[in-house]
């Protein structure tokens, strides 16, 4: 399908801002999901699409943090191995089973989420003692979160930033960092599927991814230096769109 000359710079632009919002507290496919279904892509292809240009801005996203000395890369990496390996697998499994299926349960996860974050003010503003050690933690959440993000995927980065924080005890801008290091694991592993599959369009995919890594970089800038009470109520307004958008496609 071709784009015209004029469509470009709208989809750098959308890909833009969504890299930022996504490296500041995830859910940037609010954005770029209907701009996507607007285009007049086939589903598969919106998708595959989609996981291309959150690719870039996922890892670019990782790297600044990582870059800037909030999270360790080392200390990252068997999670996002796991969650890798996870992600591959939910994506074997979409194949055979319908994703909907958890369609009515995800919107209710968020909305718990939503609440848990509003009513504890002080959540995550600093780090704080461990519920479980990493050694449990990544085994569990990422085979299941990297599961959850190849075979359905909304609202995962929240998943990831609320169990880091509550797990781990991590402030909200360190559990920023490992989210995105954890989604560029299971983004890395969706594409490669949907790639095979033939299911993306490169020049669209390109174009927003463009602008995701720039838009991501702006986004980690943003967090390294203005700390968890930026990232809090920008997370609280990502998870509420997230959940609004959730509802919408389930009743609307």
């Amino acid at each position: 399908m071709n784009f015209p000359v004029w469509a470009y710079p709208l989809l750098f632009l959308t890909g833009f801002v969504a890299g930022l919002v996504d490296a500041v507290a995830g859910g940037g496919g609010v954005l770029t999901l209907p701009v996507l279904l607007n285009a007049g892509l086939p589903v598969g292809v919106v998708l595959g699409t989609n996981k291309l240009q959150s690719t870039f801005g996922s890892v670019s996203a990782a790297w600044s943090y990582v870059h800037g000395g909030v999270v360790s890369f080392k200390a990252c990496l068997p999670g996002a191995i796991l969650t890798f390996v996870g992600s591959i697998g939910g994506a074997l499994v979409v194949q055979r089973i319908d994703p909907h299926l958890l369609g009515d349960a995800i919107p209710w996860l968020l909305a718990g989420i939503l609440l848990y974050t509003i009513f504890k003010p002080k959540l995550g503003e600093r780090d704080a003692a461990a519920r479980l050690p990493a050694r449990i933690f990544f085994p569990i959440f990422g085979l299941g979160l990297g599961f959850y993000d190849g075979f359905f995927g909304p609202g995962v980065g929240s998943f990831w930033t609320i169990a880091l924080v509550a797990m781990l005890g991590h402030d909200f801008v360190r559990a920023t960092g490992v989210t995105k290091v954890m989604n560029a694991a299971s983004n890395l592993a969706a594409l490669l599927f949907f790639l095979a599959m033939g299911q993306v369009n490169l020049p669209v995919g390109l174009t927003m991814g463009t602008g995701q890594l720039v838009g991501a970089r702006v986004g980690a800038r943003l967090v390294v230096t203005r700390g968890a009470r930026f990232v809090r109520p920008i997370f609280i307004v990502m998870v509420s769109l997230v959940l609004a958008r959730l509802l919408w496609v389930r009743f609307g």
